[in-house]
């Protein structure tokens, strides 16, 4: 049966998925310094393993910041670019069972989508992502390698670095429990250790992301929230959830594929949004 390739093609990581009708494939992600060779690499590397030909592939999907440098059909098979707020909206959308939510987007930087199943429409976006996580880490731990910088984080203690509404005062204020962040690294001095450090960037940015998605959509009225993106596989993630459930009084969720909706929604976004190369 023929298959659509969906290709997110990100700053570092390449997402790739398909669908055989409305059936989706296992995803896959690969890793590259050149994001054409990334494109090319997971492409062949994902029909090798799926045992799937050149010739089963009925249409290839790419977005992402990458998708600026293909200029050409991929492998000659017919090929389409998708707007990255489109894609990411699209596949959040297929994600959640919701008739409206807002789609927070967290890469190298993150942004918002609002998605009803009337509209989508794009929100904002802020600076801090998993490019301020590494490069955080790279000036403050001598390591920008996610794979050093998450297992450093699990072993770190984020009360340590920020400083907490319950450092300030002994009894809650209005609207504010005792655990909230008064101040990001309010507590950091000189002889910080490494993993609380490590634990205080990634709640920084985890945290803020989350928060300045909902200052955004604020005006909608929408209180049901995704998360999607690389940062999602972060633990950090579902404690932030927890804590911003009661201080908003939203409901925040991560589905399965998180980090592939993007991929996703270049292949299920309508016909109108795909541009043939």
């Amino acid at each position: 049966m023929p298959v659509k390739i969906g290709i997110d093609i990100g700053s570092s990581t390449t997402k790739i998925v398909a669908f055989e009708g409305e059936h989706m494939l296992p995803p896959m992600a690969v890793k590259a310094d050149s994001q054409v060779a990334s494109l090319y690499g997971a492409f062949g590397r994902y029909l090798y393993e799926n045992n799937l030909e050149l010739a089963d592939v009925e249409g290839v999907y790419i977005t992402g910041v990458g998708s600026k440098y293909v200029e050409k059909a991929v492998y000659d098979r017919p090929t389409y670019k998708v707007d990255e707020f489109v894609a990411t909206g699209t596949g959040g959308y297929y994600l959640t069972d919701k008739k409206e939510v807002i789609v927070i987007s967290m890469g190298t930087g993150s942004f918002f989508v609002k998605v009803t199943e009337k509209e989508m429409k794009h929100l904002g976006g802020v600076g801090l992502g998993g490019g301020t996580i590494c490069g955080l880490s790279s000036i403050m731990l001598n390591t920008g390698d996610i794979h050093e910088i998450v297992p450093l984080s699990r072993k770190g203690d984020v009360a340590k670095i920020d400083l907490r509404i319950a450092d300030l005062a002994k009894e809650k204020l209005p609207g504010l429990n005792l655990d909230v962040t008064a101040s990001n690294f309010g507590k950091a001095d000189a002889q910080s250790k490494p993993e609380d450090i490590a634990a205080g960037i990634v709640h920084m940015v985890i945290e803020n992301i989350c928060q300045a998605g909902i200052l955004a959509s604020m005006s909608t009225g929408i209180k049901e929230y995704i998360l999607i993106g690389g940062l999602t596989k972060f633990f950090e993630c579902r404690q932030i959830i927890e804590d911003f459930k009661s201080l908003w009084d939203v409901k925040i969720s991560i589905p399965e594929y998180s980090d592939y909706a993007t991929a996703i929604g270049s292949v299920i976004a309508p016909d109108s949004e795909k541009e043939e190369i």
